[in-house]
């Protein structure tokens, strides 16, 4: 998968953009998970997702060949998500949650005609609840238990997406794993 992405990468630099496109289509749904694991929304995360292949098109001159793509990228998507979290004003959307309600969305206003089946409703609640306390998160733990989590990454590629020491990565880990696991005894 390397060998191909960086000789697309050659080929972009070489001013062929049909090679990005090969690569976008690589690594959209992963770039999608990550901003949404993140952001908690979809629309936004859309918006971050596509801003980061822009981001690394424009600047696909300084990426260091060495290195794999994949780092690279979701080092700019993770940074484009922290300042999207620290920018953040209040938002509304379909997906967000109905004042005075509990856990009922915008969505639930929209009538259905095929009922989920009981298991997955269940599937869904709990994931819907992890992802709303993994939300409440400080920044900080929050991109590193994404990442580790989610994404299923090493923690040396967490290292450099973070452009953190890996004992800085480990302690925000454990950290925000111990954070996770007091706030979802109170759920």
């Amino acid at each position: 998968m390397d060998t191909i992405v960086k000789k697309r990468i050659k080929q972009v630099i070489k001013g062929d953009q049909n090679a990005f496109g090969e690569i976008v289509e690589i690594y959209k749904n992963s770039v999608f998970q990550l901003c949404y694991r993140m952001l908690g929304n979809r629309h936004e995360a859309e918006d971050i997702a596509q801003e980061a292949f822009i981001r690394a098109y424009v600047n696909i001159q300084s990426f260091k060949q060495d290195k794999k793509f994949s780092t690279w990228l979701f080092r700019i998507a993770t940074n484009l998500c922290i300042d999207r979290i620290r920018k953040k004003k209040p938002d509304y959307y379909l997906d967000a949650e109905v004042a005075g309600t509990e856990g009922l969305t915008m969505y639930s206003q929209i009538s259905s005609d095929s009922p989920l089946p009981e298991s997955e409703v269940e599937s869904l609640e709990l994931q819907e609840t992890v992802q709303k306390e993994i939300l409440k998160l400080p920044e900080k733990y929050r991109s590193a238990i994404v990442l580790k989590y989610m994404e299923d990454m090493s923690l040396n590629e967490i290292s450099e997406i973070l452009n953190l020491p890996l004992g800085t990565v480990k302690t925000r880990i454990h950290r925000g794993r111990e954070a996770l696991r007091q706030q979802l005894r109170y759920v």
